[in-house]
């Protein structure tokens, strides 16, 4: 994570009084008097606190909350951090129940001995010898019991062994699936990497080529002649057009539902121009995805950017200054680090999966940029994001690399759905016996079932959740 720019809070006024202060004391001293004043006659200014919005390992007895740092406000010296949190005060304070877990100026904690069932108020605390500042309080409930959602992972598609071969179920083949998406009727798309090819499977898994020739290069078409080299990132719009982000050619093309492929934007060459069509340039696009007006918004990894292509064509950049950092703000002005999928909902707000920052930041139409989970010490909950999806009710879900399905609800709580970190492997089953081997792209379909691409195990699985 980037450095945080971090303010002391000081009127003009104030630094003038404390700086006579400094000087009466000096002459003072000089003189021959006894001592001084150190009353500098400077009001005390407490710092300033964020509350990461999302909480995380959320149980029926406990939570991890997590903070920083914004503003040291007049005193440099963190004296204590934590949070505070209250059953029935919305604003607690250090009066109320609290954790405290050293003097970082980002830090997470532990809050345990919660009460089943019940809602919670919770905000991080900073405290100086200025005083304590808050961040603002999010509200939470704990769940009734400590098993409230099952989950089954199968397979929908794919033999395990890398290769080409449509087919049924373990009858298909892919090589390095990379990502997904789904259409209204239900179909998964899917970026067939290295046979540079999507592949189309309906929702009893049988497996078509819906375009490429499978021959590496940088073309349109029909569907059968068109050429891509190493698609990636996929996404569907509302009229059935489907979009890939194409990693090698570093271009993002349109295939229309009648089978038409057109190359919407990106010269093929890697660099960073803003144009029309072929004018454009990228550099190494992942996720994509399209929103009500038809507008795709693209990850562009290599140029740590968002961008954005309206429906003619035009490439704009959305947010992102280009170099590698972990800054809020606006568009002109805020930093991500390898931007790896994207996810939009009915609002128009776009969530990054932020790879090298271990986050998700959460993107306005208005190109305003903020932190929606993960800082330098909560690099665990994320791991390896990276494709990323959202249904319509908000609740987001995510691949982490390194092997978990995560989910953000729409009360902002992160859990793991199935999978374990820093694990690799291949099984089906429960949310706790499933094994995936680098997980990459992720799409969610109207019934909330969710569809994987397990890139080294070269199948697509799907999750259903049922919360009980």
């Amino acid at each position: 994570m980037a450095p945080l720019t971090i303010r002391f809070s000081m009127t003009l006024k104030q630094i003038y009084a404390f700086k006579n202060g400094l000087l009466a004391c000096f002459l003072a001293s000089a003189v021959g008097m006894a001592g001084c004043n150190k009353s500098t006659n400077v009001d005390p200014v407490a710092p300033s606190a964020v509350t990461v919005p999302v909480l995380a390992n959320l149980t029926s007895t406990g939570v991890q909350a997590s903070g920083m740092l914004i503003d040291y406000g007049s005193s440099p010296l963190i004296t204590a951090t934590g949070v505070v949190y209250s059953a029935s005060n919305s604003n607690p304070t250090i009066s109320d129940s609290k954790t405290s877990v050293g003097t970082s100026a980002t830090f997470k904690s532990d809050v345990t001995g919660l009460t089943p069932n019940t809602t919670y108020y919770l905000r991080t605390y900073i405290t100086t010898d200025a005083g304590t500042g808050y961040g603002s309080a999010v509200t939470f409930k704990t769940s009734a019991s400590t098993a409230d959602t099952s989950v089954t992972v199968s397979t929908l598609a794919g033999s395990g062994t890398a290769g080409l071969a449509n087919g049924t179920g373990a009858n298909a083949a892919f090589n390095s699936p990379s990502g997904t998406a789904v259409d209204a009727q239900g179909n998964v798309y899917v970026t067939d990497s290295f046979n540079h090819l999507i592949r189309k499977i309906t929702p009893a898994g049988v497996v078509t080529t819906f375009a490429g020739s499978g021959a590496l290069g940088f073309s349109g078409g029909t569907a059968t002649t068109a050429q891509f080299y190493s698609p990636n990132g996929i996404a569907t719009d509302a009229a059935g057009n489907v979009y890939v982000s194409d990693l090698g050619n570093n271009a993002v093309y349109k295939i229309t539902s009648n089978g038409t492929v057109t190359i919407l934007a990106g010269s093929g060459t890697a660099g960073y121009v803003n144009g029309t069509g072929a004018t454009a340039a990228f550099n190494a696009p992942q996720g994509l995805v399209a929103d009500a007006s038809g507008n795709i918004y693209v990850a562009d990894q290599g140029n740590n950017r968002i961008r954005k292509i309206t429906s003619a064509g035009v490439v704009s950049t959305l947010a992102g200054i280009g170099a590698g950092g972990n800054l809020n703000g606006d568009g002109a002005s805020a930093t991500f680090n390898r931007p790896y999928g994207l996810a939009i909902d009915g609002s128009g707000n776009l969530y990054v999966t932020d790879q090298g920052n271990y986050a998700v930041r959460k993107v306005t139409s208005a190109g305003v940029v903020s932190m929606l989970v993960g800082t330098s010490v909560t690099t665990g909950l994320l791991n390896s994001p990276a494709g990323i999806a959202i249904d319509s009710q908000g609740a987001l879900y995510i691949a982490d690399n390194s092997g978990r399905i995560l989910t953000i609800t729409p009360g902002n709580v992160l859990y793991t759905l199935a999978g374990k970190a820093n694990t690799s492997g291949f099984a089906d089953g429960s949310k706790t016996t499933a094994q995936f081997s680098a997980p990459t792209g992720i799409a969610v379909d109207a019934s909330k079932n969710i569809y994987v691409a397990d890139y080294n195990n070269n199948r697509v699985r799907k999750l259903v959740v049922t919360t009980r």
